[in-house]
């Protein structure tokens, strides 16, 4: 529906509706799918450096799952709570429909902090990169080229300095993440093992992202077992995405001065108390470096990022798996699949393909 002049339009919008339970898994019915009206000219007011966009892909991610939590603020995600009422936030891509800002234009393509709508203005611009890449699929902007593949890039080589031969071991390794973790130590010439959670994504890991070996975590009984018999001399580099019992058996199985990038860990977000870890003291015996890191820290990276990575693509070196929903209307949906570990490979939805 539109004014007159064709001015307004109707927004369809994925609503946050209220806070959810620590220890409860969020449902679709956590959030709404609702339509609003939008100016779509004169949207950014004059003397404003903001900018309208159309929103084309979204980017369903761990990290969401800590927003939807009423937590004090020095226990908040580093974006901070979604707020009830108003729509979710997070990564996308999207098209320039008008700018006051220097950097962007009517027309540009970018990827980055968005409104989970179809129209979104963007009042910080200037955390977004404009995309200057066209000739690849441009949902990648939401994992392989975006914040999922820069995560994979800093937390392997800035913050592991891996070295050739070495052994890697990556959980949770078949996710947006994991997938370009095992796929990038590969390249550079490391052994690579790889956990998921279901044959389908052990598969995945050994025939399409060609990782030396991998297992179905909820297979086995004893996970120290299943990493001896994976990394009998142990384990250099570990790729930390799901903490708790997982961790546990890993710190255990690290060699003299291993190192462990702790980029997330999924299987503490949904509990109400999260699970304790037991053998720390191996930190200290072997000595192991353990580092937490967020890509937003490393963002003047990106352009090296994609020196480095878009050739590999482009020579077909490094292969990507998407889960792709279509639809706004199907995102809750989406988004709970992610956090229910149904998905395959990164979660994106589609809001719009032009």
């Amino acid at each position: 529906m539109g004014s007159k002049n064709g001015e307004a339009m109707r927004n369809k919008q994925a609503i946050f509706r209220d806070f959810v339970t620590n220890g409860v898994f969020p449902k679709e019915s956590d959030m709404e799918v609702t339509e609003s009206i939008i100016e779509l000219t004169r949207a950014v007011s004059e003397g404003s450096k903001g900018v309208l966009v159309k929103n084309l892909y979204l980017s369903c991610d761990p990290y969401m799952r800590n927003r939807m939590l009423k937590l004090p603020a020095s226990a908040q995600s580093y974006l901070g709570t979604f707020q009830p009422g108003l729509p979710i936030t997070g990564l996308g891509v999207a098209r320039v429909l008008e700018s006051g800002h220097p950097n962007f234009a009517k027309g540009d393509l970018i990827w980055g902090m968005t409104g989970w709508e179809e129209y979104s203005l963007l009042h910080e611009p200037e955390t977004c990169f404009k995309i200057e890449h066209t000739d690849v699929p441009l949902a990648y902007y939401t994992g392989l080229l975006g914040m999922a593949g820069l995560t994979a890039y800093v937390g392997f080589f800035e913050i592991c300095s891996p070295k050739k031969g070495e052994t890697v071991f990556i959980s949770a390794a078949s996710g947006a993440v994991g997938q370009l973790v095992g796929q990038f130590a590969k390249l550079f010439g490391c052994y690579v093992v790889g956990s998921a959670g279901s044959k389908e994504k052990v598969d995945l890991l050994k025939n399409k992202f060609r990782f030396d070996d991998a297992f179905n975590y909820k297979e086995e009984l004893d996970l120290d077992a299943a990493l001896k018999r994976c990394f009998p001399e142990g384990i250099d580099i570990y790729f930390e995405n799901v903490g708790g019992k997982m961790l546990d058996a890993v710190l255990l199985n690290m060699k003299l001065h291993g190192r462990i990038a702790a980029c997330g860990m999924i299987s503490q977000y949904n509990l109400e108390q999260p699970e304790g870890i037991h053998n720390l003291l191996s930190i200290i015996l072997k000595p192991v470096r353990m580092v937490g890191f967020l890509v937003f820290d490393y963002y003047h990276l990106y352009p090296k990022f994609l020196e480095t990575v878009l050739p590999q693509i482009k020579e077909g070196k490094i292969v990507y798996v998407e889960d792709i929903i279509e639809g706004l209307k199907n995102g809750p949906a989406a988004l709970v699949r992610l956090f229910s570990g149904r998905n395959v490979g990164k979660q994106v939805v589609v809001v719009s393909r032009e």
